[in-house]
């Protein structure tokens, strides 16, 4: 079983990357949020790797995955989410991974509200998670620290920071960079009583050229 990849980076697409690691080419499928911060082609990667073997013949499949954190919420949506398999899995990755902090305690404090809010779970999925998961992500290890938290201390209001990703996203910009000026704003503002619209005026400010 390959648990990890070592290698040149050939090509990266939306979905998927080429890794070459001892003269071949692998395959591997990938959350497009992670493929964003993948570097450029020609450039040594690592990738935690999960592999899934078809349950009626044909070749594996392999995923890769920046973090180890990254791989065990995968394996944990693969396993314990029903009528969850790779393919979705990664899908709920990908929108975990805005903030896998913050997806962990939105989960465990069964708050499908922010998980719909900012993650952008439909409210029937988020219900789905919650009820799947809500005992199973207390020992998940994630790096980083809360981007949308409703303590006061740490963050601005999920609701007010999930419209706004909505509409920087409207405006055309990519959930990377938008992700990244609305985690610069919650840390500079942490604390203030603002509004989705004035946290989109300070994070345009940062996204302007």
């Amino acid at each position: 079983m390959i648990c990890s990849l070592r290698g040149t980076l050939l090509s990266r697409s939306p979905d998927r990357a080429v890794v070459e690691a001892a003269g071949v080419g692998y395959e591997v499928f990938m959350a497009p949020s992670a493929v964003a911060r993948l570097p450029d082609p020609g450039t040594e990667v690592f990738l935690h790797v999960a592999e899934s073997v078809p349950m009626y013949g044909g070749g594996a499949t392999l995923y890769g995955f920046l973090t180890q954190g990254e791989l065990d919420a995968f394996g944990i949506f693969r396993d314990h989410v029903p009528s969850t398999g790779a393919k979705k899995a990664l899908e709920y990755l990908d929108k975990a991974s805005k903030s896998l902090p913050d997806f962990r305690r939105a989960v465990i404090e069964k708050d499908d509200r922010m998980l719909s809010a900012v993650f952008g779970f439909t409210k029937k999925t988020s219900t789905k998670l919650v009820e799947a998961l809500k005992e199973k992500l207390g020992g998940l290890s994630v790096a980083g620290d809360e981007k949308f938290g409703t303590d006061r201390r740490r963050g601005l209001p999920a609701s007010a920071m999930g419209q706004a990703l909505s509409a920087l996203s409207s405006l055309g910009y990519r959930s990377s960079e938008a992700r990244a000026a609305l985690g610069a704003v919650a840390e500079e503002a942490a604390g203030s009583e603002l509004d989705a619209g004035e946290i989109v005026r300070l994070a345009l400010k940062r996204l302007s050229p």
